[in-house]
């Protein structure tokens, strides 16, 4: 469920660039699945986190898939609320490219994985891979799901495809990372070729890192 939304109705924004960058965020999550954001600002940070993927059946495969950026405040906030991803794309189009005050969307949604956060502490490194690497398999994902969903499908068909195919691990991952992670760091633009990303676990969880941001992976418990 979504958390009450407290205090900051404003958000000051480091810099024009860092509205630019948010900007940029919110429009990629939106074209991967126009859901919700869920907005954690504490002192001069903001934690912006966005669904990529999840689990639309009970018993599907499909992780859950979360994007997460950290977005620098040019003042302290104090703000904890889950809202439109829509709401937050129309205020920030609207602001101009020297704008740095972002109004905060009054109206909350409620979403399931936004009331299942992963933990911010306690994580331990897997080491890392190739961004090549992970770009090759969710360029492959995204090949395979087009390929095994018919012209017409139902629903069972799409979220099985889905679950098998986002939910296998990549090969040479240092730890047991799925498929759907290398999909969400694309889609978010967080795959930059010929780099390295990192990996970290925390018990159900894992986090892939790169200089632009993190996808964090939660693995379904399959019935």
């Amino acid at each position: 469920m979504s958390q009450p939304s407290t205090m900051s109705r404003e958000l000051s924004l480091a810099d024009p660039q860092v509205m630019l960058d948010l900007r940029t965020y919110v429009g990629r999550a939106r074209a991967a699945e126009d859901g919700a954001v869920r907005l954690q600002a504490s002192g001069k940070v903001l934690a912006a986190y966005v669904c990529i993927l999840a689990p639309r059946i009970l018993g599907e495969a499909t992780p859950t898939v979360l994007g997460l950026r950290t977005i620098p405040l040019a003042e302290p906030g104090q703000l904890d609320t889950t809202v439109a991803l829509a709401s937050v794309s129309d205020r920030l189009a609207r602001m101009t490219e020297n704008d740095v005050v972002l109004p905060v969307p009054p109206t909350t949604v409620t979403e399931i994985w936004a009331g299942v956060l992963p933990p911010r502490a306690g994580w331990e490194s897997k080491g890392s891979m190739s961004t090549d690497l992970l770009l090759a398999a969710a360029s492959e994902g995204i090949r395979e799901v087009a390929q095994s969903v018919p012209q017409s499908p139902g629903a069972i068909v799409v979220n099985n495809a889905r679950g098998i195919i986002w939910g296998r691990p990549v090969a040479e991952a240092p730890a047991d990372l799925p498929a759907g992670a290398a999909f969400g760091a694309f889609v978010l633009g967080f795959l930059k070729p010929g780099e390295r990303a990192s990996i970290f676990t925390n018990n159900r969880w894992t986090r892939l890192s790169t200089g632009t941001g993190h996808v964090l992976v939660r693995q379904a418990a399959v019935l």
